[in-house]
C-alpha cells in the first residue's frame, strides 16, 4: 500500500455515500452454500500461498522496486504463472504491459577550483535541481558564517559565496537562505562538523535514489529549483587559494577585517539535471466468460515494493511480504482456482482480468495507466476487487476471530455492497470491519490503493486491507510473519464474492447509473 505522503497530489473526486441495508431475502441470490461454489473454494491453498509468496517476497527479489531488477523477475514470474495456468494474454499477444515512468536526475554536474575539477558526488555535492545552461564562470566571495556582520560593505549580488556552517549542513540554515536572498547567484556550503560531508552525502544519494516517478514527462521548468552545493573540507584550498583552517580562523576572528583578507577568486560550475526514463509493467492474464463475457470483473493487487534499503547496514532488502506479496499472491491463487473451474465446465459467466500492477509505492502509478489504457473498455468494466495486504493481523485484533477490513463497497454501488455481505455471512463469515471506509478517516485508505484509480471513474470497487501493522514499510515485513491459514481464508471470501459478481444475473451498476 502506497504512503499518505506519495498521494497528498491525488483530489478527491465527488463519490456518494448510500446507507448501509443487508437486505439478504429481496437482493441477494446466496440463500445457501452451494456445494459447487464450495469446492471450487476449498482449493484455495495456503501451502500454494506460501510457495508463490515464498518466491514473490524472497531476497532475490531484491524488494520489488519499480523499474528495478527484482521488479522485473517478479514480473516474469507472474508472467509465467498466468500462462501455466492457460490465461489468455490479453496484451497483443503478452501478459504484460509495459509502461514508461519518468523520474529527474543528476547529469553533469561539477565545480571547477582552480585546475581542479570536482565531479558531482565526490568531494562535492549539488543539492537541488537547476540546469545552468552550460558553465557559468562567477566571482567567489568568502562571507565567513554568513551571519549580518559579516556581510556588512560586502557586495554579493550577483556573485557565487563560499560559507562556512558550524551546525549541521541542509537543516533549514538561515545564513544560506539569506545570502540567497541578498543576491548570491550560488553558495557552497562547508561544514565544520567532523564527517558532516559524508553523512550529507548520503543522505542526499538516498533522497535521489527514492526521487518520485511520473507518468508524464516533466518539462525542465517543472523542477528547477534554487541549489546550493555542499562542498568537502578538502576542496578548500582548491577553492578558495587558502587552507580550511586558515578560513576557520577569518570566520571566527571577531575583527572582521580577516574576511575582507580572504581574496575573492573566480570558480566555474555547471549543474544539469535530466529526466531519466523508467521502465515497468503491468502483468495481465484474462479468463474469458460465457454468455456475459464483454463484462469484465477485475481482480487487482500491486506486485512492486519499495526496494533495497538505501543505507546498505543490517538487513537492506525490503521483502514486502504483505505488502502487497499477500495480494498479489492471493490474486495468483484465484485466478487458479477460476481456470480449474473453467476447465471442469464451470467458467464464469462474465469474464475476469486478473492484474497484477506496478508502480503503486510511487502514487498508484500502474493502476492509473491501465485505466487512462485500458484492454478492456471502462465502460465493460464491471467491479474492480483490489487486495493490498491481507497476511498479517493489526494490533486492534490481535486476539479476534478472523476479520477483514473492508473499503469502499457501499460508496458507488449499494448492491455490490448488498452482495459482499452477504457472500461473506453465506460463506466466510469473516468479521468485516469498516473502520477505514470512512472517508473522514485520517488514513484516508480510500484514496491510497490501486481501487481508487478504477472509483474515480465511477467503477465500484471493494478494498480489502489487513490494518497497519509495526512491520509496514519495513524490512521486517517478511513471509515467516504472515499467517497463511488467515490468507487462505481471506482469499477464498474474494474468491466466493468474485464469484458471485461473475455469474449473477444482473450486473453490478453504480447507483447513479441505475436512475
Amino acid at each position: 500500500m502506497t504512503s499518505e505522503a506519495t498521494l497528498l497530489h491525488l483530489n478527491m473526486n465527488r463519490v456518494k455515500i448510500f446507507a448501509f441495508a443487508v437486505l439478504v431475502t429481496v437482493f441477494s441470490p446466496c440463500y445457501g452454500q452451494d456445494a459447487k461454489i464450495t469446492a471450487y473454494g476449498d482449493k484455495v491453498s495456503a501451502a500454494e500461498l506460501r510457495e508463490y509468496l515464498s518466491i514473490l517476497a524472497s531476497d532475490a527479489m531484491e524488494g520489488r522496486e519499480t523499474g528495478k531488477r527484482g521488479q522485473k523477475m517478479a514480473a516474469a514470474f507472474l508472467k509465467s504463472h498466468f500462462g501455466d495456468l492457460g490465461l489468455t494474454p490479453p496484451v497483443a499477444g503478452d501478459y504484460i504491459q509495459p509502461l514508461d515512468l519518468y523520474t529527474i536526475a543528476p547529469g553533469d554536474t561539477y565545480i571547477m577550483a582552480g585546475n581542479k575539477k570536482y565531479e558531482n558526488f565526490g568531494d562535492v555535492v549539488f543539492y537541488g535541481n537547476d540546469n545552468s545552461d552550460g558553465e557559468i564562470s562567477s566571482s567567489l566571495v568568502f562571507i565567513g558564517k554568513g551571519m549580518e556582520a559579516d556581510l556588512v560593505g560586502m557586495d554579493i549580488k550577483g556573485k557565487a559565496v563560499l560559507i562556512l556552517i558550524d551546525g549541521p549542513l541542509l537543516a533549514g540554515n538561515k545564513e544560506i537562505s539569506s545570502a540567497l536572498e541578498k543576491g548570491a547567484t550560488m553558495v557552497f556550503a562547508c561544514s565544520t562538523i567532523n564527517d558532516d560531508f559524508n553523512n550529507v552525502s548520503k543522505l542526499i544519494k538516498s533522497t535521489l535514489a527514492k526521487a518520485g516517478l511520473s507518468l508524464t514527462r516533466p518539462e525542465p521548468a517543472d523542477f528547477e529549483a534554487p541549489g546550493i552545493f555542499v562542498i568537502s573540507p578538502t576542496v578548500i584550498p582548491d577553492l578558495a587559494g587558502v587552507s580550511f583552517e586558515k578560513l576557520k580562523e577569518a570566520a571566527n576572528n571577531k575583527n572582521k577585517k580577516a574576511l575582507r583578507r580572504i581574496k575573492p577568486m573566480t570558480v566555474r560550475y555547471k549543474m544539469t539535471t535530466d529526466v531519466k526514463t523508467v521502465k515497468t509493467e503491468n502483468v495481465l492474464g484474462f479468463l474469458e466468460g460465457s454468455d456475459k463475457k464483454d463484462e469484465i470483473v477485475v481482480v487487482t493487487a500491486h506486485y512492486d515494493h519499495i526496494g533495497v534499503k538505501s543505507d546498505g547496514t543490517g538487513d537492506v532488502i525490503n521483502n514486502g511480504a504483505d505488502d502487497d506479496g499477500s495480494g498479489s499472491v492471493a490474486v495468483m491463487e484465484i485466478a487458479k482456482v477460476f481456470s480449474a473451474a473453467k476447465k471442469n465446465g464451470h467458467g464464469p459467466r462474465r469474464s475476469i482480468l486478473f492484474m497484477l500492477v506496478t508502480g503503486e509505492e510511487f502514487g498508484l502509478l500502474g493502476s492509473e495507466f491501465y485505466t487512462e489504457h485500458p484492454v478492456y473498455p471502462l465502460q465493460n468494466t464491471v467491479v474492480d476487487l483490489n487486495i493490498d495486504m491481507i497476511g498479517r493481523r493489526d494490533p486492534k485484533h490481535k486476539d479476534d476471530a478472523p476479520y477483514l477490513y473492508v473499503i469502499g463497497a457501499d460508496k458507488l454501488s449499494t448492491t455490490l455492497n448488498e452482495v459482499s455481505e452477504s457472500v461473506n455471512n453465506t460463506y466466510s463469515k469473516l468479521n468485516f470491519d469498516y473502520t477505514y471506509n470512512d472517508q473522514a478517516h485520517p488514513d484516508r485508505l480510500y484514496y491510497r490503493s490501486d481501487h481508487w484509480n478504477f472509483a474515480k471513474r465511477n467503477i465500484p470497487i471493494i478494498f480489502y486491507f489487513d490494518g497497519i501493522h509495526e512491520d509496514y514499510h519495513r524490512v521486517s515485513d517478511e513471509v515467516s510473519k504472515i499467517d497463511f491459514e488467515l490468507l487462505a481464508t481471506r482469499t477464498r471470501c474474494i474468491f466466493y464474492t468474485a464469484w458471485e459478481i461473475a455469474n449473477r444475473e444482473e450486473r453490478i451498476m453504480p447507483d447513479k447509473s441505475d436512475k
